[in-house]
């Protein structure tokens, strides 16, 4: 018989149910397309018919059932709100072009935690301090001098300053008009026992952490302490954000305080006295540097050679300046820092020579070599 008619009330029914071909179909689809299977199996539910269906036929929901071929597919005559699955396959054909299905990480709300740690990615980079060392190894070069004067000639600019005296003389304390002996925490505690460098701290002109003689033993005391070398830089993390610039007076050699001090640095001024016993320590600095450069701190160079304690009068005093600019070129500082004796008179009344005599050439000195390293700076 070609069809079944649609009064037939009843069909003889299969002892062992077969595949129906729909349904082989449908699963040769679905596995063709599995992001859409929920949607598959929604209209294989709507297309499967309220009663049982013999091997080899379909029955419509909408129209009279007419045979096509073996398949056993029928097509109905009047449009119907579920397509066939012939029509399926060719939709999901042409929609093989949308994007890939979203997995399940992508559909999950982003948390608040999450939205915090956004917004602190587009906050403003915090501005750390520009650290400036003095160094050379030779004592008696104006290194305490200049550290101070530059400091005080920055704060004038409006620059938040902080000094650090790291020599065991304390002389750069001294010039603020503290005893380093009568100190009780100085940069020792802060070494050595790791104590916050807030607490050494002292407003004067200029903030100072202040020495004692108890920096003397410093060395001794790191000796066995793990990553020592980089105490003082660990020390400023506290403060960096703070200050513009950080000023640290070293002692008059290269050992490990002056190391401290050269591996916090962003820069170093070499304080040189026009004289030629001076200059012969530039070279032991620069392999120390180079030593730092390559073990501690890799950004770390050399901002400028300052002539210090000039006098013009003297010829030595000239070919000294002349040997300096034909080795180091652009390093040699424009600024000269000549012989007066406000340097000397100044640090007896505690206070920087800007503040004991702001009017005099001394002052001046310092003022210009404030503003030569300003803008080379802002270059």
């Amino acid at each position: 018989m070609g069809f079944l008619s649609r009064k037939s009330k009843s069909a003889p029914v299969p002892t062992e149910e077969a595949a129906h071909p729909i349904e082989e179909e449908l699963q040769s689809m679905e596995a063709a397309v599995p992001e859409s299977r929920e949607a598959r199996d929604d209209e294989g539910q709507a297309a499967q018919p309220a009663g049982p269906v013999a091997e080899g036929q379909a029955v419509s929901t909408a129209g009279p059932v007419a045979a096509e071929g073996a398949s056993g597919l029928t097509r109905p005559d009047t449009p119907s709100s579920t397509p066939p699955a012939e029509d399926a396959a060719e939709v999901s054909d042409e929609g093989s072009e949308e994007p890939a299905r979203m997995m399940a990480r992508d559909l999950i709300a982003p948390s608040r935690h999450q939205g915090e740690e956004r917004a602190e990615e587009l906050e403003a980079p915090v501005k750390h301090a520009e650290v400036i060392a003095f160094a050379n190894q030779k004592g008696g070069v104006a290194k305490t001098t200049t550290t101070l004067n530059l400091a005080v000639a920055f704060k004038e600019s409006g620059y938040r300053v902080l000094c650090i005296d790291l020599d065991p003389q304390g002389n750069l304390t001294m010039s603020q008009g503290i005893d380093p002996d009568k100190v009780e925490k100085s940069l020792y505690d802060v070494l050595v026992h790791d104590m916050p460098i807030r607490e050494a701290i002292q407003e004067r002109e200029i903030d100072i952490a202040v020495a004692s003689i108890d920096l003397a033993g410093a060395e001794i005391a790191m000796s066995t302490k793990i990553g020592r070398e980089r105490s003082l830089e660990k020390a400023l993390k506290e403060v960096s954000a703070d200050y513009d610039f950080v000023c640290i007076d070293t002692p008059p050699s290269l050992g490990l305080l002056t190391i401290n001090a050269l591996t916090a640095a962003n820069k170093v001024i070499v304080p040189v006295q026009c004289e030629y016993l001076s200059m012969r320590g530039l070279v032991q600095l620069q392999n120390t540097l180079k030593m730092i450069q390559d073990n501690l701190n890799p950004e770390v160079k050399i901002e400028g050679i300052l002539p210090t304690m000039l006098d013009s009068r003297t010829v030595h005093a000239k070919e000294a300046v002349e040997i300096l600019e034909e080795n180091f070129g652009d390093l040699v500082f424009q600024t000269r820092i000549r012989k007066a004796i406000k340097f000397a008179e100044a640090p007896v009344k505690g206070s920087s020579v800007l503040k004991y005599d702001p009017q005099g050439n001394a002052a001046g000195y310092y003022r210009d070599l404030a503003k030569e390293v300003l803008e080379h700076e802002s270059a």
